[in-house]
């Protein structure tokens, strides 16, 4: 079984370009493979590996006081999700494009995945508010959610601008596993918002410590297995190779659907007629 782990941490790293080789070499010394994301402003990592590795890596970069503690989502698979290893240099680890908007400053109010299930359960009054894209909440979303209809973080600003709603009532938001919250939170503060809430851990965190109760679907995330279920575990879909979309079972039963070629969301009438020429 291979260990999959997801985390970040907003913190001012100003050595941001010493950092990126040692742990490049660390992450492929110990056979990684993944994405580090390294900013002035923090870290965001996806890594997969054997337990013994993984652990090895984490003990390496907990030796980094600023770095230490950095709450992880475990997962596990059969087999390595990512292709290759990258540790990349970014001006953020989450882009959003506002500078004035730093989580290493502030954060926000987090609330524990428990007691947001037992606000679900007593159907208390609140705002759920999805703060991913588009194509990932076709995949699955909480019950009753808000969607913004965005195709990037980068439009979650002004896709909230757009809310009507009592700006005192409570609005908890939630994404995969968390940093985007961790920015849209303030976001939503600075336009007025009284009562800003994100779910500590994000939906994995969720699906850990509740099993997934009021969510619908499984949840997309950012490597080959596409979704994960609400056990943590590989789900059902794919990913068109052309449009990089996440496809359902029945999408790729659709006559508009080809391996390699196209799928429901990339088909055109000259999709279909390239299909048929002779290479």
């Amino acid at each position: 079984m291979f260990v999959n782990i997801a985390g970040y941490r907003f913190v001012d790293l100003p050595d941001r370009d010493s950092l990126r080789a040692p742990i490049r070499e660390k992450c492929t010394d110990l056979g990684l493979k993944g994405t580090v994301l390294l900013s002035h402003n923090g870290i965001n990592l996806f890594l997969s590996g054997r337990e013994g590795d993984i652990d090895e890596f984490v003990s390496y970069l907990e030796a980094d006081d600023r770095l230490r503690g950095i709450s992880l989502q475990k997962t596990q698979s059969d087999y390595q999700p990512f292709k290759r290893m990258l540790v990349r240099l970014k001006k953020e680890i989450i882009s959003l494009g506002m500078d004035e908007i730093r989580p290493a400053d502030y954060a926000g109010n987090f609330i524990e995945p428990a007691d947001f299930k037992k606000w679900l359960d007593e159907d208390r009054e609140v705002i759920i508010l999805d703060t991913r894209n588009d194509y990932e909440l076709r995949v699955g979303t909480f019950e009753n959610s808000v969607d913004l209809d965005i195709k990037s973080f980068r439009e979650f600003p002004e896709a909230a601008k757009k809310l009507r709603q009592d700006k005192s009532k409570p609005v908890v938001m939630f994404c995969t596993g968390g940093i985007r919250c961790e920015k849209a939170s303030i976001v939503m503060e600075n336009q007025g918002w009284e009562n800003v809430y994100q779910i500590k851990g994000g939906i994995l965190g969720y699906f850990k410590d509740t099993g997934g109760a009021h969510w619908k679907g499984d949840c997309f995330v950012f490597d080959q297995r596409v979704s994960l279920d609400k056990n943590l575990r590989e789900a059902s879909h794919e990913m068109c190779f052309k449009c990089r979309e996440p496809l359902t079972p029945d999408e790729m039963k659709s006559d508009k659907y080809l391996l390699e070629s196209y799928c429901p969301y990339c088909f055109t009438e000259n999709s279909g007629l390239a299909a048929t020429l002779p290479a």
